[in-house]
């Protein structure tokens, strides 16, 4: 018997807007179900064939530094039910590690990522699309949080990253892909009734799958 075709969910939004916390809160109340969470980040291209200095320069809020190819064949596999070994990406070396993450395919698949509505492959590929929209302020205090306790950044680079690099690519590129979402989720995983929203959706698709 074939397997019914797996609910894909693209949720995207700039950096701190609090993608990872609708996703985890999605995820929480749907402990009975078989949820995969496929994080965009984890498909940077690999710059293994540029010197390190180079790979120091790389812009990671622009589209053409993820590699959606592989991205598309990896979640076009799991909807066909075929396992992926999905790549893992090395920060402090700047370019995709030599470790893989073998996944299996599940009943809901979740796509994250700033740009995930960015590409149109993509986009074909999801069920349901989500945009999380909290404001500038508010992404920035949170980037500025994570990036000096997890990245061991200091603030003025930090802060000086953001002004040259996200903050235009944000406006470039993430703030116009807002248009392409069915849902627009503000203030992320703290707006309780759009996830509960969310959640009865998702379960709606999977009783109906469930009966069919």
């Amino acid at each position: 018997m074939n397997k019914e075709k797996p609910i894909v969910i693209g949720v995207a939004g700039g950096s701190g807007s609090g993608k990872t916390s609708v996703t985890k809160s999605i995820c929480q109340r749907f402990a009975d179900k078989s949820i995969l969470v496929i994080e965009q980040d984890y498909y940077y291209k690999d710059q293994s064939h540029l010197p390190f200095e180079e790979r120091l320069q790389t812009n990671y809020d622009h589209p053409f530094a993820f590699d959606n190819d592989l991205l598309v064949d990896h979640v076009t596999q799991l909807i066909q039910s075929e396992s992926v070994d999905k790549p893992v990406y090395d920060y402090k070396r700047h370019t995709r590690s030599d470790q893989v993450i073998t996944v299996e395919p599940k009943e809901v698949i979740i796509l994250e990522g700033i740009l995930i509505l960015e590409d149109p492959r993509l986009m074909d590929l999801m069920d349901i699309k989500v945009f999380v929209d909290t404001d500038a302020d508010v992404r920035i205090i949170r980037r500025l949080l994570r990036d000096i306790k997890e990245r061991g950044r200091t603030i003025d680079s930090v802060i000086d990253q953001y002004i040259n690099v996200v903050r235009p690519m944000h406006l470039q590129f993430i703030e116009p892909t807002k248009r392409y979402a069915d849902i627009i989720i503000p203030e992320g995983g703290e707006n309780h009734v759009a996830i509960d929203l969310m959640a009865t959706k998702i379960q709606t698709i999977l009783n109906r799958k469930e009966n069919i």
